[in-house]
């Protein structure tokens, strides 16, 4: 299962919470401990297809890629990576919403990204080194290092075009808090916030990440009573295109590193759709208080 002269299995394969927890020391998550790859691989279950999408390499190359190009920026790297990760585990929402399937990438096959991407910065505190909170190596979608980039790209694309993705990859707060919505599996919400995103970005707008957390608020709120698919359409997804698309993992190239690459070939969301609920959301955004988050960590800090 492991390349010669190299710790990389071949496969992707399943590994279970239960075991993933057991091995995460604090050691390991500080980067200071290797993890027992022979225990992990033996706990591990293997995927049971032998198509060329469960291939490692694909993978390793593009985050040793993402690695390379973004050095001493890894949050910098979540707009790159998020739309070429999903282009390359082509895979149904069934599929990636197995959590051994990121437990093993995260834990057996790039362990080093996770570090590299999420090792806080600084000095120790209190004598005690840095570390990786454990929900990147096995966490819900919207924290686990990999799930929560390829979960951005399949909820913030439409249809094949990956550019909502970036928009909403690099901002932090766009992946920490709309994330978590339950609103946002409806693709207009999802573009309509990216939008709006968009154009406070653009314009220059200050508090970038407490105005998108306090935009996030405000659609969760009025979610509860209006009901976005119903304001603001949205067609059924295809799912002979998403079959196609992911069967023809095998022969596809590998993704473009200097250019988006295209996703699966679906219907873009209807524009009336987006413009219907970005008007909503433009006046959600004016009119919701912001927090002071700044404040905050600072009584943190000091208490």
């Amino acid at each position: 299962m492991t390349r010669p002269g190299t710790d990389t299995p071949d496969r992707l394969a399943l590994l279970s919470p239960a075991v993933a927890a057991k091995y995460l020391t604090v050691g390991v998550r500080a980067g200071r401990e290797q993890l027992p790859q022979v225990a992990l691989l033996r706990a591990s279950e293997a995927v049971d297809d032998d198509s060329g999408r469960w291939d490692t390499a694909p993978v390793r190359e593009l985050l040793d890629e993402a690695i390379h190009r973004f050095g001493d920026s890894p949050t910098d790297a979540d707009a790159w990576l998020s739309p070429r990760l999903h282009a390359t585990l082509r895979l149904t929402r069934a599929e990636a919403a197995r959590p051994g399937l990121w437990n093993f990438l995260a834990m057996a096959v790039a362990p080093d990204y996770v570090l590299w991407r999420h090792l806080p910065r600084g000095e120790a505190k209190d004598g005690e080194p840095p570390t990786v909170s454990t929900p990147r190596f096995t966490g819900i979608h919207y924290t686990q290092a990999f799930a929560r980039l390829w979960w951005a790209a399949e909820l913030f694309r439409d249809g094949g075009d990956y550019r909502p993705v970036e928009i909403a990859c690099r901002n932090q707060d766009m992946l920490n808090t709309a994330m978590r919505l339950d609103a946002i599996d409806h693709r207009p919400t999802a573009l309509a916030m990216v939008r709006i995103l968009k154009g406070l970005a653009e314009s220059g707008a200050t508090r970038l990440g407490d105005r998108v957390n306090a935009l996030c608020t405000a659609v969760n709120a009025a979610g509860s009573t209006l009901m976005y698919d119903v304001i603001a359409q949205d067609d059924l997804p295809d799912p002979d295109a998403l079959v196609s698309w992911v069967t023809e993992a095998d022969t596809a190239p590998s993704v473009p590193w200097d250019r988006l690459p295209d996703g699966p070939p679906e219907e873009a969301v209807r524009r009336d759709s987006v413009d219907r609920l970005a008007r909503m959301f433009q006046q959600f955004s004016e009119h919701a208080p912001l927090r002071d988050r700044g404040r905050k960590r600072e009584a943190e800090a000091t208490s």
